[in-house]
């Protein structure tokens, strides 16, 4: 009998026939518990195990004994005709399996749960647990329910451990008083000829499948190595050969193309078929969409995706497929092409590859005809990869469209290319902090002055982001105005320290200002807290240049001092950013007597001749180190090439009406001393109209300066600020035709604002054979 409160109980658990025959008869809900779920009891005594034995009170009762009897002789029987028919290796799909999924050695699980039944919770695994890869189980037929369990006077001494598992899983324990100890589900059990039958460990293979290929595929960061990473992942693990269909072009974000779906083959990968010399196996073949003649032959590169069509409802539904399904029948030619050959039967696996918001490809799993088949959990262990492989796709063009917008954003505040002004050479490099931080505060730049001038600046705003680079881009676009305006260098590090409190109270940068004059051979420094320029002379000797060093840009409330140095023809000037010379593993002034030393080292090389401009960069760079790349580097070179006395004219006229005679005559003779009597008339012509324009306005003495290098350069400047602007004269106008033709003849013409004035300026290109002065080259 038993206690007071629970029922009596039979063999079967049932509390009484006549309740057993009320309760409802066939596979139970899949949301009901199961055998061995939290919540359910195990009533049937232990038995031994591979892996041990376990003895406990078994109920009273003789006809229960006798049924487990034979209810574990009907289990050895089903055992022993699975072992022979499946040769220990059922499978789902194959031969011996059951309408519901199951496999003969199913049966024989279910004729044993019978006779025992675990209440420790194993039965969650061998229901609903993941199978191993090519090897599912289907141990439970939902048919067990949730039963009372009639107690049972605990042993005594402490609690005795249960048999251990044979497969290598958890060992359980029945420590609570008053629960018998229930045997843990056996891994394996011997068959008729003594062979075990694995159980659970194909379940973890395939977990730990999924699990490494899941981490292989979330490594990558852009589009290719996410998909690399599915198909090395896959091959031949999973499959002997995969395809890899993408959207193009792949949508970013919330855009919906308004064009058809178009899916290009992104890569393809195989098992080649051929050995190499050694006997192995060869490597994976690259992205190609050559299969091979046993996998089907050639796959289409492009296929565009029909609205209704078979291909379109496949992708819609997301889950994959089986090959030789109906659907994926008529949508596999669509996407393969209509003379793709594929393995029959379950050969064939075709998963969408759906994103955060719309299907973005998909992907197709092959496996030779020679190989084992896919089974029915493949599909679940296709649906995982093709949803880490879809969610990392999404993630590469979101960070491929973030990479494009800090690199477009850098471009912009960069400049395109240097100019290339009278006297001077330039070159330049930029080198982000690293490949995940593309943007920074660090800028160059090379503007053009009047007189042949030229402004050379570099600087670097605190940190390396897209705030850092919107702050260097509107200081940058502040040191172009007022380099526009001729202002001294030290002028533009002052109105650029406002700027800089005008932006706000903790954007701070550095700079560095030079002005280079290649007539006078002389360059002007201003420096705002940035390390000094180093400078290359011809015979190869390199110093650091003495400057002022400033407070940095930002501080308020500073004056900045600029210093006047030579600049002799055939000298380098090299500016550049704290990021090339300082670094957690060194401090700054060692890095730049490491960079002094290795422009000395370069100038070695080509002896006294000036190495070039380009691989003196490239030289420069290749001084870091692996740990030298913690910041931005900006790195701006400047050869000196000047300009010779002997080709600049220079003349002061006073502002009278025979002052464009005058001109036309000085301009005259310059060209006749220069062999450039070409284009005597049209300096003459163009001289007269803009010294005629000074002379009318100004009120101190003008400026005419000619310029001979590769081109022929005129200066004319007075000092009224207003500059001239082209217009066109109407027929009754007596003036305003002169700049209308300066704009005709002219190669290139302009006019700048000056601190005390302007200069007009016009080119004209040389003649193809000029006669130059003896001595010059």
């Amino acid at each position: 009998m038993a206690p007071r409160g629970l029922p009596e109980t039979t063999a079967h658990g049932a509390a009484d026939p006549r309740e057993a025959l009320q309760r409802p008869v066939g596979p139970a809900p899949a949301d009901l518990p199961g055998p061995g779920l939290p919540g359910s009891v195990a009533a049937g005594p232990p038995e031994r195990t591979a892996g041990g034995s376990g003895e406990l009170p078994a109920p009273p009762g003789r006809s229960g004994k006798k049924r487990r009897r034979r209810d574990r002789r009907t289990a050895d029987a089903a055992d022993r005709n699975a072992a022979q028919g499946a040769g220990g290796h059922a499978q789902a799909g194959g031969p011996g399996a059951e309408p519901g999924g199951g496999t003969a050695h199913d049966a024989a699980g279910r004729a044993r749960s019978r006779a025992e039944e675990p209440g420790d919770g194993s039965g969650a695994h061998e229901n609903g647990g993941a199978s191993g890869i090519g090897r599912p189980r289907g141990s439970g037929d939902g048919r067990a329910r949730q039963r009372p369990q009639e107690p049972a006077a605990p042993p005594p001494g402490p609690p005795r451990r249960g048999p251990g598992r044979s497969d290598g899983g958890t060992r359980r324990q029945a420590d609570e008083p008053g629960r018998p100890e229930a045997p843990p589900a056996r891994s394996a059990h011997p068959a008729e000829g003594g062979e075990p039958m694995p159980a659970r460990q194909p379940g973890g293979d395939r977990l730990r499948f999924v699990g490494a290929a899941t981490r292989r595929i979330a490594r990558g960061i852009d589009l290719d190595e996410i998909v690399l990473g599915l198909c090395r992942a896959t091959v031949p693990t999973f499959a002997d050969a995969i395809l890899v269909y993408l959207r193009d072009p792949l949508p970013v974000g919330d855009e919906r193309p308004a064009g058809p779906v178009v899916l290009r083959l992104r890569r393809t990968d195989r098992i080649p078929e051929e050995a190499d010399t050694n006997g192995g196996r060869l490597p994976t073949l690259p992205a190609q969409p050559d299969l091979g003649p046993a996998m089907g032959g050639m796959a289409a590169e492009l296929a565009e995706v029909v609205p209704g069509g078979p291909l379109a409802e496949v992708l819609r539904g997301v889950r994959p497929l089986f090959g030789e399904a109906q659907a994926a029948q008529a949508a596999l030619p669509e996407l393969l092409g209509p003379g793709t050959r594929m393995p029959h039967g379950q050969r064939v696996i075709l998963a969408p590859l759906r994103g955060r918001r719309r299907v973005i490809g998909a992907a197709v799993f092959l496996r030779r005809p020679d190989r084992p088949s896919f089974e029915a959990d493949d599909l679940l262990v296709a649906a995982q990869l093709a949803t880490h492989t879809a969610l990392g796709v999404d993630k590469a063009v979101l960070y491929g469209r973030e990479a494009y917008i800090a690199d477009a954003l850098q471009r912009t505040m960069l400049p395109d290319s240097l100019p290339q002004p009278t006297g001077v050479r330039l070159a330049s490099r930029y080198l982000p902090a690293a490949e995940t931080a593309r943007v920074g505060g660090d800028w160059y730049d090379a503007i053009p002055l009047p007189g042949s001038r030229v402004a050379l600046v570099v600087g670097d705003v605190m940190g390396h982001s897209m705030t850092s680079a919107a702050i260097m881009g509107q200081l940058r676009t502040t040191a172009q105005t007022l380099a526009g305006l001729d202002l001294p260098p030290q002028e533009v590090l002052h109105h650029l320290d406002e700027q800089a409190q005008r932006l706000g109270t903790d954007r701070m940068a550095t700079c560095l200002y030079a002005v280079y004059d290649p007539v006078a051979h002389r360059i002007i420094v201003a420096n705002a807290g940035h390390p000094p320029p180093v400078m290359l002379h011809r015979g190869g000797r390199a110093e650091v240049l003495r400057v002022p060093p400033g407070a940095p840009i930002g501080v308020g409330g500073v004056d900045f001092e600029a210093v006047e140095l030579d600049a002799p023809a055939g000298a380098t000037l090299v500016l550049y950013t704290d990021g090339l010379v300082e670094s957690r593993i060194r401090d700054v002034w060692t890095g730049i007597e490491q960079l002094r030393e290795r422009l000395t080292e370069t100038a070695r090389l080509t002896g006294p001749n000036p190495p070039p401009l380009e691989p003196l960069c490239d030289e420069v760079l290749d001084m870091l180190g692996p740990g030298d790349r913690d910041d931005d580097i900006a790195l701006l070179a400047a050869r000196f090439d000047g300009i010779a006395p002997s080709d600049v004219a220079y003349w002061y006229l006073d502002p009278k009406a025979q002052t464009a005679g005058q001109a036309r005559r000085l301009a005259r003779r310059a060209l006749q001393r220069w062999g450039l009597e070409e284009l005597t008339d049209q300096v003459e012509l163009l001289v007269s109209e803009v010294v005629t324009n000074a002379v009318r306005y100004a009120e101190r003495p003008i400026t005419l300066r000619l310029l001979r290098t590769d081109v022929l350069r005129c200066e004319v400047g007075d000092d009224v600020p207003q500059l001239p602007r082209l217009r066109q004269a109407r027929p009754s106008d007596e003036g305003g035709r002169g700049l209308y033709l300066v704009n005709r003849l002219a190669r290139r013409w302009g006019a700048t604002r000056l601190s005390t004035g302007k200069v007009v300026w016009f080119e004209l290109s040389m003649p193809p054979v000029a006669r130059r002065l003896p001595g010059r080259e």
